[in-house]
């Protein structure tokens, strides 16, 4: 599917430049006047025609190396900072006007949404944030939607989903060009309302530049992207920088996280709080029943506001990330009764406690928990669920905060009682040395520890242990259909290669 409008507006060069010298200084080189640009890039090799080309200095190269096969493939004009001006005053293949600023990241998302004509402002936006829950939530706030009847769209770590029909996207939260081209997208196709989530690199790179969220919500903070971040302070305060009068609206805090207590003291716009967890709230789940397939509850909100409400999904966490759901679609001016009653009675999340039933006696269950506090809930969670043993197959990712491995493998030894340390997502990391480094976090005393490097023997082995009654949990990679090794993504789908467990335990069962 497109990932741009079939019809986008298109606007002149020269008034471009006039409108982004009103907050910058801008140069130009060549003549701007009559050049019509319909759409902005940030890759060459996904420019089109009448393309705006945003050649940036990167960590490796700068872009406007590869402007002249940008220029090739459509581009109408280059934006870029001084240095690639220069390069590109003796390249006669780019041989089109420049738009020189001294830092073009920092205009480029703004930039982005003048061009396509300010698409998001005809949506309802819905921005969330967190550590964990960011994907059930909109994906969930969308289900329900799109089962209300409402032409709705959801941007985030499985991918871009506009009026039901999915597109693939890379990263959580898509490069400020490639998002403005979607809001243009959806509002082409009468979409009302769009849930994304907001990643703390989205807010740090300025992909969300240029939009402002009519509602904001902040679910949780704890450790994770240590690697980007220098501390917890510092991506607490990138988080934080959503809710400001340039990003958004109000924001929707919950008051469950301490994080959350000290955004909604600290934040200059208006606030509106949720609990799930009998604090004092705008927002409130009341008479919450926790079971194997879900959960149900009372919704309590603003004004005497009473819904009966539930999720698909099992786990206290999942009862908080269903209330902001609906609470959000309700704070975007959106009805909340419609939109609990599409999420009650959905399929779920894609690789968010996803089970795999092949009519075993014994539940397998596929979870994204990649950081500490996920693999605690999702542990805690189904201990009850069990009558028999909680297994774990867990593993860490390479090139990622090193800090966050210990701790994974010290909580899983620590709630379950099979732990199977295997590979994740090794990248250019010795997979050995991480399997290490989770497996110096484990105390004696818990979890039969196996380590197998192989991810797919690893899953075969915990299949193979299970008895009836078991939960098996596969932790770490859920929706992804692939293992990145150095530079080369492998197919991997840890649903796919479950089934094939327990294929293979059933012909290893069946009389012969």
């Amino acid at each position: 599917m497109a990932t741009r409008p079939l019809h986008p507006e298109v606007a002149d060069l020269a008034d471009v430049v006039g409108w982004l010298s009103g907050t910058h200084r801008v140069e130009t080189v060549g003549e701007v006047a009559g050049v019509a640009v319909s759409g902005v890039c940030l890759s060459s090799q996904r420019v089109r025609p009448g393309d705006l080309y945003a050649a940036l200095p990167g960590a490796r190269n700068h872009g406007i190396s590869f402007a002249a096969a940008a220029v090739d493939a459509g581009a109408v004009a280059v934006l870029t900072d001084p240095e690639g001006a220069a390069v590109a005053a003796g390249d006669p293949a780019v041989g089109v006007p420049l738009v020189v600023v001294a830092s073009p990241r920092e205009v480029l998302g703004r930039l982005a949404a003048h061009v396509y004509g300010e698409p998001a402002s005809a949506l309802r936006m819905i921005g969330v944030t967190g550590t964990q829950g960011k994907t059930t939530t909109t994906r969930l706030a969308v289900d329900g939607l799109e089962r209300a009847g409402v032409k709705a769209a959801v941007i985030g770590t499985v991918g871009t989903r506009i009026d039901g029909v999915d597109i693939q996207t890379s990263l959580t939260t898509p490069e400020a060009p490639d998002l403005h081209g979607l809001f243009a997208l959806m509002r082409e196709q009468q979409v009302e309302a769009c849930a994304m989530e907001v990643s703390s690199h989205a807010l740090v790179l300025g992909r969300v530049d240029g939009v402002v969220f009519d509602v904001a919500v902040f679910l949780n903070l704890g450790r994770d992207h240590l690697d980007f971040h220098p501390d917890v302070e510092d991506y607490y305060a990138a988080k934080a920088s959503l809710f400001t009068p340039a990003r958004a609206r109000l924001a929707l805090v919950n008051l469950d996280d301490e994080h959350g207590r000290r955004l909604a003291a600290e934040t200059a716009i208006p606030v509106r709080t949720l609990s799930s967890a009998g604090r004092d709230a705008d927002w409130r789940a009341v008479d919450v029943d926790l079971r194997a397939d879900g959960s149900s509850f009372t919704v309590l909100g603003p004004d005497g506001l009473r819904l009966e409400a539930g999720c698909p999904v099992p786990g206290d966490f999942n009862v908080a990330n269903t209330l902001a759901a609906v609470a959000a679609c309700a704070e975007a001016g959106l009805d909340a009764g419609t939109v609990a009653t599409g999420i009650r009675e959905g399929a779920g999340v894609p690789g968010r406690f996803e089970r795999v039933d092949e009519g075993q006696d014994f539940v397998v269950v596929v979870d994204y928990a990649h950081k500490p506090d996920a693999v605690d809930a999702a542990i805690r969670t189904l201990r009850p669920l069990t009558r028999g043993r909680v297994i774990v197959v867990l593993g860490a990712g390479g090139d990622r905060d090193p800090g966050k491995r210990p701790l994974m493998a010290g909580i899983a030894a620590r709630l379950a009682d099979v732990l199977v340390v295997t590979d994740d997502n090794p990248r250019t990391e010795d997979p050995a040395a991480i399997r290490a480094a989770m497996l110096a976090g484990v105390e004696p005393g818990g979890a039969e520890v196996v380590e197998l490097g192989d991810r797919r023997t690893a899953i075969h082995e915990a299949v193979s242990r299970a008895r009836p009654g078991d939960i098996v949990l596969v932790a770490g990679k859920g929706h992804e259909t692939g293992q990145q090794v150095h530079d080369v993504v492998h197919p991997f789908d840890d649903r796919v290669v479950v089934r094939e467990a327990l294929a293979a335990r059933r012909a290893q069962e069946a009389p012969r």
